[in-house]
């Protein structure tokens, strides 16, 4: 392609969001992508022959406003049911959870939980609306970004009083109080916690975290509640990168950049390019990394054309994983004492004790003996994951730590895929006769699979410090950087990570301006 308006480094869902923003509005988009299929974490590939699946299984933020405005319907895109999530019970006494709707609890906890629920929706509101903008720079004084601060004010404002002071409450909790506060049933509390803490590297306990990252899922438009897309997970992807293609942006796999080109003009810096690993340069007017803020700054920048304080913000960025992935091929659908077909989101997680003894090994560089689990099996929803009659099982697997105590040896692998299986298979007692392959990968894997530091989800922590105006940090929170012609748009700027596209989309808006 000549005469480039903007390079993409990275071909996950932001990324072609992006794209797919740019080209429409005209623009000549080349979107280079290290592996061989596009999707980043959300890429179906093969784990067995026959048997295909990604280490995204589900979606619970996709905006709708991305869809239409890509006309992602017109590429095949079709958003999904709710799935029910079941928190499973050794004794068959499940909870499942559907709306606003709670099974397998005591009345006050059934009542308690609409409550809750209609609560956290009103808190979440007032943050939805932020999700698709740009955060603007505390000190800036332009109205517009003085007018968006203002709303923000004014959302809290119409939750009046009482209500306001609740959600200034809670927002720091951490998820055992919140729990504790609400509810009886252990089962119950340990799903609810779940959802503030998956991908994190946080606890029930944790203070400051799990609260906001939990209104943040919330914030999607089924409520919190996941789904999966017709045709899968690969359906959402392949509707994006159609929707880029369509509008002539160009899609180039195994096109790893090895580092962003930089001129030293007489204005300054500025980035120009990138070069390929094999040496292949291309040039444009722009570039937007859809890499994890660390790796875009410190390996395909480098420090040495960045100012010291800003590079050491990003050196402090918490990056390192905490979640595994289990992939079993099976020879039928397993079945789970007590529950019918299993074909929403299974939680394994008896209580928050077992949460936060989990975390306490991971803290220390252990996997944990009692893994922590969230299941389901996506070939239900997408029967072309499997052969006829056969199915495929996916889990994640909280509190493994990246940085494991004497490293990733092929024992430890091993040892802990057997455990997690050990795990379910109390859940579905017939599940080990059932399995024709076996895949873990843990942080490290996906670290290495995927360019992704430290194999961290959500490319940094979604915490209080970094969101927001924080996230990544100052000086590149609105999606230009302070390398000129620069600009993030990945999980690690605002709003944050998930199969959700806002990042994608807002650099791709403040790019258009």
């Amino acid at each position: 392609m000549q005469n480039l308006d903007t390079i993409i480094i990275g071909a996950g869902h932001n990324g072609l969001v992006c794209a797919a923003y740019l080209a429409r509005s005209g623009q000549q988009v080349l979107v280079l992508e290290a592996g061989d299929a596009i999707g980043g974490l959300a890429a179906t590939r093969d784990f067995h022959p026959g048997f295909r699946v990604s280490v995204s299984h589900s979606v619970c933020q996709f905006p709708a406003k991305i869809a239409r405005d890509l006309e992602l319907a017109a590429h095949g895109y079709q958003p999904g049911d709710p799935l029910t999530t079941t928190g499973l019970s050794e004794t068959g006494e499940h909870v499942t959870i559907g709306g606003d709707q709670v099974l397998g609890v005591k009345a006050d906890d059934a009542r308690a939980y609409a409550e809750y629920r209609r609560k956290m929706l009103r808190y979440a509101a007032i943050l939805k609306p932020f999700n698709l903008k740009t955060i603007p720079r505390i000190g800036n004084k332009s109205l517009k970004d003085i007018m968006t601060f203002a709303r923000m004010g004014l959302g809290l404002r119409r939750l009046g009083r009482e209500d306001m002071r609740e959600f200034l409450r809670i927002i720091t909790l951490p998820m055992r109080d919140l729990m504790d506060e609400n509810f009886t049933n252990e089962t119950l509390k340990a799903m609810l916690s779940w959802e503030g803490l998956i991908g994190s590297k946080m606890a029930p306990r944790s203070p400051n975290h799990g609260v906001w990252a939990m209104l943040y899922r919330m914030t999607g438009e089924l409520g919190g509640d996941h789904m999966v897309p017709a045709g899968g997970i690969e359906g959402l992807i392949a509707a994006l990168a159609g929707a880029a293609t369509a509008a002539d942006a160009v899609i180039r796999t195994e096109a790893r950049v090895d580092r962003v080109l930089i001129d030293g003009g007489t204005d300054g810096l500025r980035a120009v390019g990138v070069e390929l690993e094999g040496g292949e340069q291309i040039k444009a007017h722009r570039l937007v990394s859809a890499a994890d803020p660390r790796r875009t700054f410190l390996d395909l920048v480098g420090v040495d054309s960045l100012e010291i304080q800003f590079t050491n913000r990003i050196r402090r960025l918490r990056c390192e994983g905490y979640v595994a992935k289990l992939h079993l091929a099976l020879d039928g659908l397993p079945e789970f004492t007590g529950l019918g077909r299993p074909d929403g989101r299974l939680i394994v997680a008896p209580d928050m004790d077992a949460i936060e003894f989990a975390f306490d090994d991971a803290k220390y560089g252990e996997a944990s003996e009692q893994p922590i689990l969230e299941l389901v099996i996506p070939s239900l929803h997408d029967p072309s994951l499997a052969p006829q009659g056969r199915h495929v099982l996916s889990a994640h697997v909280m509190y493994v730590p990246h940085d494991r105590k004497g490293g990733w040896t092929r024992d430890a692998r091993d040892r802990l895929c057997e455990r997690v299986i050990d795990s379910i298979a109390r859940y579905a007692p017939g599940l080990k006769q059932q399995i024709i392959h076996q895949e873990l990968l843990t942080p490290a894997d996906l670290a290495k699979i995927y360019n992704l530091t430290g194999g961290h989800w959500h490319h940094t922590e979604l915490a209080l410090d970094q969101m927001l105006m924080m996230r990544p940090t100052y000086d590149a929170a609105q999606y230009a950087t302070p390398l000129p012609g620069l600009y993030l748009a990945s999980a690690g700027c605002h709003p944050g990570g998930g199969l959700m596209g806002g990042p994608g989309h807002n650099a791709a808006h403040e790019i258009l301006k």
